[in-house]
């Protein structure tokens, strides 16, 4: 990157000032439909409100202990922190006076909660007080404090009420007097990150450079020698070398991060931490920092994820194994993953718009995270593979549910990763249908429309409303797929190279009310074939189209999916609006088929399939599993 660059600090617009219509309004209706309130029904019959609720006797250990020491019931704060964020969400969209009054109720209960100090956690305060401060490796005390303050940021926005992030303040002051190397103080930090991008929320919020402060504390002290978790076990009484995973790799904790070079360990936890790290860089204008998120960026993307955006793939760490090891049937892919790419993806922008960042952002949104909502919002994906025998379904709840509220407040909230400002710029870094109202730090006020079908057509349109002209720089993001792409302002054609930086078309002039930016992406489609080092992608083609990863299930083809042979040369794929799934895009492409049915008793011969033309019909692989359980397949055999 150039000085320049670096040295532009973009920040995200809140929430209530962008209105969403178009594809993401039709899923924040079915969060605000269903999603918000089935989020809190299920925590309450999960017990969560008992064990907040000082009024009541603790209700102990609900879920049980683990071999790890802890158990999920651990993270009951983090489960109810998100589930309220994601009602605040809702609420802006659609005032729902009894589910706000069930989430004050909710806050009121924190409030009585909170000890005289600051501290704020259900488990270490109902059930194991003697245990507060006592294992930050595995107990996940911060984590749950960081999405409680989450919550407190999203319910000021969408409300106005202050209560609970007064709470929150009042813990993360708390924070600031026992964290650090002072007297008495820890000099620790989580094994499950989240707080350090939580408190940038907090500092932002609240124009508290401390909160700032403690953030960059929490990253630069994860990693150092002496080892803070060593010596903490040690203090514990507990074996230094017997713990879950037995490696700091697993909470990215076993270097400074500064000298991370692969990404490593548990797959959520790497994305919170490596957001928490870019909004870090953003607001004290850390190179350092920014130099190890580019090579931790492309370690990720050109070695460890799948075409969805889909990160680790395996189980038994939730996270990342080795270089090109990317199965499909037996993915893991977790929600929570994708949803905290998108997070680190937005963050890296916050030096400036850059199309390899928000490029990824589109295809992990997209295809990663939004897979793991149902179009009527009430059933889940947790983890997210790219083939399935049949299956493989979403689930009502879960014993650690922390993925369904994760990707509802991602929905609700996503006008906040479309849009950044800086000084004298606007950011355009997602397209759909909305209306944001920007403020630059120049003071210019600008409301800007945007009129567009995306992702299923290719044409976007903005048009600026100002009470006065005003100057300012407008930047629109022409993805690297967009071969072809077209920009007019006012009817004039604008030559895009000469105006492209870092991917982005940069338009710098005097702005009126009423100018029209028309922007064509063409959607066409590509077939992607995967790096011959990812033996399980070795002679199969995905399909794209613009954002969309697209593939085939048994309620179109029938059975025996991987029967389907995509030819070389792709013929022109007829587009079918279907109705059932959000007037989603399908195509019918013309391909062949081996014939299973004639193959006989056999189970091996000399000679291969006979293959028959025939139309396969591909769906977006976010809305797979929606209609009749079957087969689901994204990597199809190629002709080649």
């Amino acid at each position: 990157m150039t000085k320049s660059t670096n040295d532009r600090q973009f920040r995200p617009v809140a929430v209530p000032d962008v209105e969403l219509g178009g594809f993401w309004g039709k899923w924040q209706d079915a969060v605000c439909n269903s999603t918000a309130e089935t989020l809190l029904d299920r925590c309450v019959e999960a017990g969560m409100l008992k064990a907040i609720d000082v009024d009541q006797p603790s209700p102990g250990v609900v879920i049980p202990i683990q071999p790890w020491g802890g158990t999920t019931q651990m993270f009951w704060d983090s489960d109810l922190g998100k589930s309220i964020e994601t009602i605040a969400y809702s609420l802006y969209r659609r005032p729902n006076p009894k589910l706000e009054a069930r989430a004050d109720e909710i806050i009121d209960m924190y409030e009585k909660l909170q000890d005289e100090d600051g501290y704020l956690n259900a488990w270490f305060q109902r059930v194991e007080p003697a245990r507060r401060w006592t294992n930050l490796r595995d107990h996940h005390e911060l984590y749950c404090a960081g999405h409680l303050m989450e919550a407190a940021v999203a319910y000021y926005q969408a409300t106005g009420k202050r209560k609970l992030l007064d709470i929150m303040c009042r813990y993360a002051d708390y924070m600031i007097k026992i964290f650090g190397h002072g007297e008495g103080q820890i000099p620790g930090y989580c094994g499950h990150e989240e707080v350090e991008l939580a408190l940038v929320k907090l500092a932002r919020v609240t124009d508290e450079k401390k909160y700032l402060d403690l953030s960059k504390y929490f990253i630069d002290e994860r990693g150092t020698e002496p080892h803070f978790f060593t010596a903490e076990a040690s203090r514990d009484g507990r074996n230094v070398s017997e713990y879950h995973q037995k490696t700091y790799e697993y909470a990215q904790a076993h270097q400074p991060v500064r000298a991370q070079t692969k990404v490593v360990g548990h797959a959520v936890r790497a994305m919170y931490l490596y957001s928490g790290m870019a909004d870090i860089a953003t607001e004290y204008k850390d190179d350092s920092l920014t130099a190890a998120l580019e090579t931790l960026w492309d370690d990720l993307t050109t070695k460890q994820m799948y075409i969805t955006g889909g990160i680790g793939p395996a189980a038994s760490n939730e996270g990342f194994t080795d270089y090109f090891d990317l199965p499909n049937d037996t993915a893991y892919a977790e929600t929570c993953a994708s949803v905290g790419l998108v997070f680190w993806a937005s963050r890296m922008l916050g030096r400036g718009p850059d199309r390899r960042y928000a490029d990824i952002m589109e295809q992990a949104l997209y295809n990663g995270a939004l897979p793991g909502l149902s179009t009527d919002g009430k059933t889940f994906f947790y983890d997210n593979p790219l083939e399935s025998a049949g299956k493989h379904h979403r689930w009502k709840w879960h014993h650690c549910p922390c993925c369904p509220p994760n990707i509802a407040r991602l929905v609700t909230s996503i006008g906040t990763y479309m849009y950044a400002v800086s000084d004298n710029e606007i950011a355009v870094h997602l397209y759909g249908e909305s209306t944001a109202r920007l403020k630059l730090a120049n003071g210019a006020e600008v409301e800007l429309e945007q009129t567009t079908n995306y992702p299923w057509e290719g044409a976007v349109a903005f048009t600026t409303r100002l009470e006065k002209p005003a100057r300012f720089a407008l930047s629109l993001r022409i993805p690297d797929w967009a071969e072809g792409a077209t920009l007019s302002i006012n009817g004039e054609m604008l030559d895009l190279n000469a105006n492209m930086r870092d991917g982005y078309v940069r338009i710098d002039r005097e702005w009126a009310a009423g100018d029209r930016v028309a922007l064509y992406l063409p959607l066409a489609l590509r077939p992607q074939y995967a790096n011959p080092k990812v033996r399980q992608d070795a002679g199969r083609v995905a399909l794209m189209r613009g954002p969309l990863v697209y593939c085939v299930e048994a309620t179109d083809n029938g059975e025996d999916l991987n029967a389907i042979v995509l030819p070389r040369e792709l013929s022109t794929a007829e587009t079918v609006v279907l109705k059932d799934l959000n007037d989603a895009v399908a195509l019918d492409l013309k391909v062949e088929r081996e014939e299973t049915s004639t193959w006989g008793t056999a189970l091996y011969r000399k000679a291969p399939a006979e293959r028959q033309v025939a139309t396969a019909r591909f769906v977006p692989y976010h809305l797979w599993d929606n209609r009749a359980p079957g087969e689901m397949l994204v990597w199809v055999q190629s002709d080649r």
